[in-house]
């Protein structure tokens, strides 16, 4: 079992940056696969960034390649999403998640722990 708690989210005018931060309880964050997701109003969570156990591998959603990169340590049972020309269609809720059996793809069906998210806001 894994418990995860988002931070970092905030206001941020278009163009700036933030870097989130996901900190998991317990002893085996290194076996899991984890990944970024986010939510607005009226829709289903979309996938934005994964990472595989080691870190070796990553996985970015088109909307945000080149913009944001998905890191973790684990020895530090954290993993960090570094947000950078944001726009105001990156509004939303930020959620992390930990997949325990996949490689931290967009297959939202994989992760099976979840944080309460974070909000974030890019103003025009």
């Amino acid at each position: 079992q894994v418990q995860l708690a988002e931070s970092g989210g905030g206001l941020v005018q278009a163009g700036g940056s933030l870097r989130l931060s996901c900190a998991a309880s317990g002893r085996t964050f290194s076996s899991y696969a984890m990944g970024w997701f986010r939510r607005t109003p009226g829709k289903e969570r979309d996938f934005v960034a994964g990472i595989s156990r080691s870190g070796g591998s990553t996985y970015y959603a088109d909307s945000v390649k080149g913009r944001f990169t998905i890191s973790r340590d684990n020895a530090k049972n954290t993993v960090y999403l570094q947000m950078n020309s944001l726009k105001p269609d990156d509004t939303a809720i930020y959620y992390c998640a930990a997949d325990h059996f996949g490689v931290g793809s967009s297959d939202i069906g994989e992760y099976g722990h979840w944080g309460q998210g974070t909000q974030v806001t890019v103003s025009s």
